[in-house]
């Protein structure tokens, strides 16, 4: 049995054949349910760790200041070394190859950095992990699929980005790296927790790590002779997606997929209680969002040029609302963009993703790639 089964989750009931309101609601309804169930099941903060956390912050955007990385968000992250020591445990079926890549992330926070010694702990944490699908032969396309908070298992990403059709239809070998905390790497019962448990500078850690990661990931596909390389996020997944098309200027494209665009915002949304703690301790949303300019895609713009970033939400989306897809739209120069009649985690059973995604793909990985000039105007590192 090939093992591609692995990448593959357990058929839903369609709703094509419901009447279009009975359909969205019944979307709408899946959606805030399970929102409603992953936030009542995280543990919150205790009340006590909110002044350290306002400490750490207030200490953090001084540094900020003072280095320059409010004005040049950017400089903040370090270039991480290519990845030419991961493990690799390789499973080879009739049509394809499949390999699990583990390594060392090596990534740590600035010496002096709030919050270093914390994050340096998490040791679970320390060792990244990627699953891979590569066709034997001659090299192909990748494409790298990032996944959306919560979840990094093989068989959850793998339905929600339709692995079988990426690979088996299109041809392309394809990557899903494990985001920080999540997986393999998490470091509570839930996949995520600590991603987005309210410590300010845990968070951007996080994002900082997923960052460098993805990097060192593209860097050992490139090591392949891999054709060229693409990347597509869903939810946490595509806001990493415009991070990575902002310090990789040799994407073929960049598909962020009802994309989160801004942390402070979202989080405030679905964490009214820890929000409201949080305000009572002193802490400065202002100063937060200004903190997070760092790993924030409406401060770092994308290296790529226009037409190889695409942007696609769906309208009655509970989890990530349409407005946080629109704030990246307009970041990116109102890129190409679809809307379909859905939400969050209908997501993968949209027939107009598919048929989105599969041009887009199949405009920058499948075909051959036109001369291009490097320095498009539309591709600036730093803020506009």
């Amino acid at each position: 049995m090939s093992q591609i089964g692995l990448f593959e989750a357990p058929s839903l009931p369609s709703l094509s054949s419901l009447r279009p309101a009975a359909a969205m609601m019944a979307k709408v309804l899946l959606d805030k349910t399970a929102s409603a169930l992953r936030f009542a099941l995280r543990r919150p903060l205790p009340i006590e760790q909110w002044p350290r956390i306002v400490d750490e912050t207030k200490t953090a955007l001084h540094m900020w200041s003072a280095r320059g990385w409010l004005e040049r968000p950017a400089c903040y992250h370090v270039a991480p070394p290519d990845l030419s020591d991961a493990d690799v445990q390789i499973d080879r079926a009739p049509r394809e190859t499949n390999l699990r890549l583990s390594f060392e992330s090596g990534y740590e926070p600035h010496a002096d950095e709030p919050g270093r010694d914390r994050w340096m702990d998490y040791r679970s944490n320390a060792i990244a992990h990627a699953y891979l699908l590569r066709h034997p032969g001659a090299p192909r396309p990748w494409i790298v699929c990032i996944h959306g908070y919560g979840t990094g298992f093989p068989f959850v990403d793998g339905g929600a980005f339709g692995v079988r059709w990426l690979h088996e239809e299109l041809g392309l070998n394809v990557a899903l790296p494990v985001l920080p905390f999540h997986g393999p790497r998490r470091t509570g019962w839930q996949s995520g927790d600590g991603f987005f448990a309210g410590d300010v500078m845990d968070t951007l850690h996080a994002e900082a790590q997923a960052l460098w990661d993805l990097r060192r990931v593209v860097s050992w596909i490139r090591a392949q002779e891999a054709e060229t390389v693409g990347a597509y996020g869903l939810s946490l997944g595509g806001y990493n997606a415009a991070l990575l098309a902002a310090f990789d200027p040799d994407l073929r494209c960049a598909i962020a997929g009802v994309p989160v665009a801004e942390f402070v915002e979202l989080g405030r949304l679905h964490s009214q209680l820890a929000a409201s703690r949080a305000e009572a301790a002193g802490i400065d949303w202002g100063d937060v969002t200004r903190l997070y300019r760092v790993i924030s895609p409406l401060a770092l713009m994308p290296r790529i040029p226009r037409r190889r970033r695409f942007i696609f939400g769906g309208r009655g989306d509970c989890i990530v609302p349409a407005t946080q897809v629109n704030r990246l739209w307009r970041r990116w120069g109102r890129t190409p963009i679809a809307w379909y009649e859905g939400t969050h985690l209908s997501c993968p059973f949209e027939p107009t993703v598919r048929e989105f995604v599969g041009k887009a793909l199949t405009a920058t990985l499948l075909q051959p790639a036109p001369d291009e000039q490097r320095d498009d105007p539309n591709s600036i590192s730093d803020v506009a």
